[in-house]
């Protein structure tokens, strides 16, 4: 449970503000450039000079925990921290006239202690110019800021960066790099969701999380007319480094990344998570009772999607579950996978706060063979939303060693739809409630009641309607239990076919039952694959109990 506690912290990220042995790369002779919101002196830089980088401080100890910041910016509340803005006038781009792109930096305080070095680079003559803090950079309003203590803090760094779209008509931010590696991005609606992180470690072993951090940032000055541009980043943690290579796709309705990263391993590690992402699940159309709120749904992604190296699409529902659970999902070369959030309806949420609806979907898109591995899931129980409980990520198969190299690469599709579906039916939505009685009774009404929880499994699309003659079979299958009363309806509203099922206990066992469904037609397969998780209560809860009360 470090995990909650650290996000709970408000992002109280471990990491340090230096890298040992690294300061001669960093530094030059050249002038520092005038009128330029970057500095420093220049010094020579690209890609491969970032691996090294990161290959030579992989061999040398992890620098720890960060200096303490100045007292007027360790003790600040989230209110004053969001208060303190970049001034615009000094943004990265700023000079560009008619630029479609421009970068904005965070300020450090509160939770986000790491001290980020930043750097603009010449593209054309491989020279990067570190930016400098100081005060007048940004606008404290009223922050309470004792700027005083601020002067001469050149080396307090910025927390991370934002990147503005058209930033003189929308001012409005599409990417965001913030602590430790998290960062995110916004579909059209521009609305955050769910987050992306450069690497994930020991998120479910039997010692503490990591959060490596991204400790230096170099971005290459775009095109005035182009909305992709390409930041490099060096990752530091305990067990790994890392250097990553990002190339940003702004486009109109969706933003597309395309990660390539060198990561080497300072010490042995017991789990690697790569590309991996964070998101929220409060409650949804399944498991009702964990969602006492006016809200009909509240959630960051509805499900796990993977399509497997074999070419099967898999649609696994999100859980709040009544303690921690980690699903391994095992597979070879996969060809994509991601959480997912595809109900867009605002009545199927009621929010307009968070503004569930309009939050994108997150796919990864592996480039190359990825190996043996499992799509990692993990459930942490939350009775709220304002905890991301929700963590997924790719597992290599082999066990990572101290010295060892790895290279990935990999695309993320932020958007309201994945890039790729499966052509075969979809699963709409997951509901579960009392079973064990016909539909439209009670439980005990003129029928005997055995207990027995209810599943009803949508699905759209494909060929369903063009065999509905031929005859459609739900194929179910239980790791425990027996299925019993299948109907299968077909449902006018949403044009597809509603799966009714019921899950009856064969023994007292509270173990997680795991289920699995798919839709064919004699031998041919009509829909991907549906898996779910369920919980099933104590024994003395299995039964239904008549409280009304009539006088």
């Amino acid at each position: 449970m470090e995990r909650r506690a650290f996000i709970k912290a408000s992002m109280a990220f471990a990491a340090y503000c230096g890298v040992p042995g690294m300061a001669s790369l960093f530094t030059g002779s050249a002038e520092a450039a005038q009128g330029n919101v970057a500095d420093g002196g220049a010094t020579a830089f690209d890609f491969s000079v970032l691996q090294k980088m990161a290959a030579s401080l992989a061999k040398q100890p992890y620098g720890g925990a960060p200096e303490p910041l100045p007292e007027t910016l360790a003790n600040l509340t989230p209110q004053a921290y969001n208060s303190i803005q970049y001034d615009a006038a000094h943004s990265l781009w700023h000079d560009i006239p008619n630029r479609q792109l421009d970068v904005e930096l965070f300020h450090v305080g509160m939770g986000f202690k790491r001290r980020v070095k930043m750097f603009a680079l010449d593209g054309d003559k491989n020279l990067a110019r570190e930016i400098h803090f100081r005060p007048e950079l940004f606008n404290y309003h009223d922050a309470g800021v004792d700027t005083k203590q601020l002067v001469g803090k050149s080396n307090l760094g910025f927390a991370g960066f934002k990147v503005n779209k058209a930033p003189e008509l929308t001012q409005r931010d599409v990417v965001s790099f913030l602590g430790a590696s998290y960062f995110r991005a916004v579909d059209d609606t521009y609305q955050y969701g769910l987050s992306a992180r450069g690497v994930a470690v020991d998120t479910f072993t039997n010692q503490p999380e990591e959060f490596p951090d991204f400790v230096s940032f170099w971005f290459e000055t775009p095109k005035a007319d182009s909305t992709t541009f390409v930041v490099y980043a060096l990752l530091d943690g305990p067990s790994v480094t890392g250097a990553y290579r990002f190339t940003i796709h702004c486009e109109p309705t969706r933003v597309v990344m395309e990660i390539d990263k060198h990561l080497h391993a300072r010490k042995d590690v017991k789990q690697l998570g790569i590309s991996p992402m964070t998101s929220m699940f409060s409650c949804g159309t399944n498991e009702r009772m964990r969602c006492d709120t006016i809200h009909p749904q509240i959630h960051d992604s509805d499900r796990l999607a993977m399509w497997r190296g074999n070419g099967e699409w898999v649609c696994r529902p999100l859980n709040n579950p009544q303690k921690l659970q980690f699903n391994a999902f095992a597979d070879e070369n996969p060809k994509g996978f991601g959480l997912l959030q595809l109900d867009h309806e605002f009545n199927d949420y009621q929010d307009v706060i968070g503004w569930y609806n309009k939050r994108p979907s997150l796919w990864v898109e592996p480039k190359g063979n990825w190996g043996k591995g499992s799509v990692n899931l993990m459930e942490i129980p939350t009775t709220g939303e304002t905890l991301d409980n929700v963590v997924c990520f790719w597992q290599p198969e082999k066990p990572i060693k101290a010295g060892d190299s790895l290279d990935f690469s990999y695309r993320l599709y932020w958007s309201s739809e994945p890039p790729v579906r499966s052509p075969m039916a979809k699963v709409l939505a997951t509901r579960t409630g009392m079973g064990g009685f016909p539909e439209g009774w009670a439980p005990g009404e003129h029928y005997p009641t055995v207990w027995a929880r209810r599943f009803a499994v949508d699905f759209v699309g494909g060929e369903l309607k063009a065999y509905a003659d031929k005859g459609i079979e739900p194929v179910i299958n239980v790791s425990s239990g027996k299925i019993n009363n299948i109907e299968i309806l077909y449902v006018q509203p949403f044009d597809g076919y509603r799966i009714l099922f019921d899950w009856y206990p064969t023994s007292e066992s509270v173990d997680p039952v795991e289920l699995r469904m798919f839709l064919r037609s004699h031998d041919h397969a009509l829909s991907e694959t549906w898996l779910y998780q369920y919980f099933p209560p104590a024994p003395d809860k299995r039964k239904y109990v008549d409280d009304r009360q009539m006088s």
